[in-house]
C-alpha cells in the first residue's frame, strides 16, 4: 500500500466542561477531554468495562467558528461525535528540564449527539425549544438537510 492513513472518529461523553482560549494571533481553540468505553476480559478472563481518556483540540475553521460552538453548547457529560487526526506535540518541561510529548485529537468535525439536560439554558445559550405541532418534540433542521 503506497498511502497512510490517520484519522480518527470517537463517540464519547465530555468529562469537563470545554475550555475555550486564545492564541496571540486571536484564533479561538477550545480544549476538550473525552471518555469512550469499550469491553474486553480482565487478566481474570472476566467480562469488564474499560474506559480511555482522549484530549481533544478544536480550532475555528474559516467561518466555521467550531470552536466557539463547543465552548458555548457543550458541558460536562453531554455526548459527541468527534472526527480528526492524531498529532503528538512535545516541548522542553523548565521545571524538569526532561522533553514531554502529548498525543491529541485535532478535530476536524464535532457533533453533538445528545439533547441538553432538562431545566434552565446553558449561561449565554439558548432557551430549550418548544413542543412542535401535536405534542412532539422541536428538532433544530440543519441547512445541509434542505434539498434547495
Amino acid at each position: 500500500m503506497a498511502g497512510s492513513l490517520n484519522r480518527v472518529m470517537l463517540i464519547g461523553r465530555l468529562t469537563r466542561d470545554p475550555e475555550l482560549r486564545y492564541t496571540p494571533s486571536g484564533s479561538a481553540v477550545c480544549n476538550l477531554a473525552l471518555a469512550t468505553n469499550r469491553y474486553g476480559q480482565d487478566q481474570s478472563g472476566e467480562r469488564r468495562e474499560f474506559t480511555d481518556f482522549h484530549d481533544v483540540v478544536v480550532w475555528n475553521q474559516g467561518n466555521r467558528k467550531l470552536a466557539e460552538l463547543c465552548a458555548q453548547y457543550l458541558a460536562k457529560g453531554r455526548l459527541v461525535y468527534v472526527e480528526g487526526r492524531l498529532q503528538t506535540r512535545s516541548w522542553d518541561d523548565t521545571q524538569t528540564g526532561q522533553k514531554r510529548y502529548r498525543t491529541e485529537v485535532n478535530a476536524s468535525d464535532v457533533q453533538f449527539l445528545d439533547s441538553r439536560q432538562e431545566g434552565a439554558p446553558a449561561e449565554g445559550g439558548p432557551a430549550p425549544a418548544a413542543p412542535g405541532p401535536a405534542g412532539s418534540p422541536a428538532t433544530d433542521i440543519d441547512p445541509d438537510d434542505i434539498p434547495f
